[in-house]
C-alpha cells in the first residue's frame, strides 16, 4: 500500500495553481494561508477566486506580496470602506473601488504579474462569469460585491454582483490548470447568500482542498478579529503542508 504525500510534497511535485473560496470578510484568514505557502517557497503559477478568494488572488496576482497584504489588512478600518448610499445595496463600493486602484495601480488582467481568474455573477443572465481581462480592480470589485452590502458593479455594460452567488467555491478560473490547490472557507455569515453552492469542496481531478477549521469570524464591525484569523490561517496552512492528503482532501481541526 502506497503512503498518501503529504500536501508538500504534492506541491513540490510541479506548478500548481491556487484558488480560493468566497466566504464574506474570509480575506484575513486566506492572507494568512497564502502566507504559509510562500514563506515555504510554494509559490503559485496561477490565481482564481471568488469574492473574499477574488480579492487575496487577485491582489497576489497582480503582484503584491504576503507581507504588503498583512500590513494592509492589519491597518484596515471599516471607516475605509464605509459609504452608505441609496441603490441596490448598503454601500456604494467607490471607496473600496478607490482602495485597490490604489493597490494595483491601474493593472489589467493581461498585464498581471500572474494568470487570474475572477468569478463574478453576471445578474442579467443569472450565471457566473470568469473576467479574465480588462481592469483588475473592477473584476475584484465585482466579484467581492455581496448582494444587500454592496450595489452591483456594472462591467461591459452587464450588472455583476458577488462571484460566490454560485461560485462558492471559487475554482472556475482554473478550469484549464492541471493541479489546482483549493483553499476552502466554511461559511458561518448570517449574511449568507441565496443560492449559494454547497459547503462540501469541489472533486476534480488534479485538485486538493484544503479545509482550516476554527477561523474566527470577522464582518465589518468586528474586524478586530482579523488579526486572528489571520494568524489562524496561517498556522492551519503550516499544519496542512505536514498532514496526508486523503481523496483530495486536507483537512486541519481546530485546536
Amino acid at each position: 500500500m502506497v503512503d498518501a504525500p503529504t500536501l508538500r510534497e504534492w506541491l513540490r511535485e510541479g506548478p500548481f495553481a491556487l484558488a480560493m473560496s468566497s466566504g464574506f470578510f474570509g480575506f484575513f484568514a486566506h492572507a494568512g494561508a497564502l502566507a504559509a505557502l510562500e514563506s515555504e517557497g510554494l509559490t503559485a503559477r496561477a490565481y482564481a477566486g471568488s469574492s473574499a478568494g477574488a480579492l487575496v488572488a487577485g491582489l497576489r496576482a497582480g503582484g503584491l506580496g504576503p507581507d504588503v497584504m498583512r500590513t494592509m489588512l492589519f491597518a484596515l478600518r471599516r471607516e475605509e470602506f464605509w459609504d452608505p448610499a441609496p441603490g441596490l445595496g448598503l454601500l456604494r463600493g467607490r471607496l473600496f473601488r478607490e482602495r485597490l486602484d490604489a493597490l494595483l495601480g491601474g493593472a489589467t488582467m493581461e498585464s498581471a504579474a500572474a494568470p487570474f481568474g475572477a468569478s463574478v455573477y453576471d445578474l442579467r443572465a443569472r450565471t457566473t462569469r470568469v473576467r479574465r481581462t480588462g481592469s483588475m480592480a473592477a473584476a475584484i470589485h465585482a466579484s467581492c460585491a455581496l448582494p444587500v452590502l454592496f450595489q452591483p458593479v456594472w462591467l461591459d455594460g452587464v450588472p455583476c454582483s458577488d462571484g460566490g452567488i454560485a461560485d462558492r467555491p471559487g475554482v472556475l478560473g482554473v478550469v484549464d490548470e492541471a493541479r489546482v490547490l483549493h483553499h476552502h472557507l466554511a461559511s458561518r455569515s448570517p449574511w449568507r447568500r441565496v443560492g449559494s453552492t454547497s459547503m462540501t469542496p469541489p472533486r476534480r481531478e488534479g485538485l486538493v482542498s484544503v479545509g482550516i477549521e476554527g477561523v474566527p469570524r470577522v464582518n465589518p464591525f468586528a474586524l478586530h478579529h482579523g488579526v486572528a484569523a489571520y494568524a489562524r490561517g496561517e498556522a492551519g496552512m503550516r499544519q496542512a503542508l505536514d498532514a496526508p492528503i486523503r481523496d483530495g482532501v486536507v483537512r486541519v481541526a481546530e485546536g
